[in-house]
């Protein structure tokens, strides 16, 4: 498994372990999504700072998640892009669409400030 799951009170933090969100793992993660969000988790914090490249299936991998939050009035949060992660995020326009923060930390403050219902654990 490429991912690390974290599920807390109010929310799923989902870190990608790969230095790579592509064609090998991004359906893994996709299917994860949807395991999550099927079991009731409306709020998911998706981590890819150990990410140093993602294509064009990693990217659709973080709009399922952003899609599948929506649909159920939760949170997606994107945290801890890396420079070249986050260019090809902001040449794909992205970031007007994604909620991304630098860190985790960040985007549990921001769950907090949102209405995530989040207990620090």
């Amino acid at each position: 498994m490429d991912f690390e799951i974290t599920k807390q009170a109010g929310y799923t933090t989902i870190k990608v372990l790969s230095e790579k969100l592509d064609t090998h793992n991004a359906p893994d993660l996709k299917s994860e999504l949807v395991v999550t969000t099927g079991n009731g988790e409306k709020n998911i914090i998706l981590d890819i700072s150990k990410c140093r490249y993602c294509d064009s299936s990693g990217l659709s991998a973080i709009l399922v998640a952003n899609r599948l939050c929506e649909d159920v009035d939760g949170i997606f949060i994107l945290t801890g892009l890396q420079p070249d992660v986050e260019q090809i995020i902001r040449i794909s326009m992205l970031h007007t669409v994604l909620c991304i923060t630098k860190n985790p930390d960040e985007a549990k403050k921001l769950m907090n400030d949102r209405g995530g219902q989040i207990s620090n654990p």
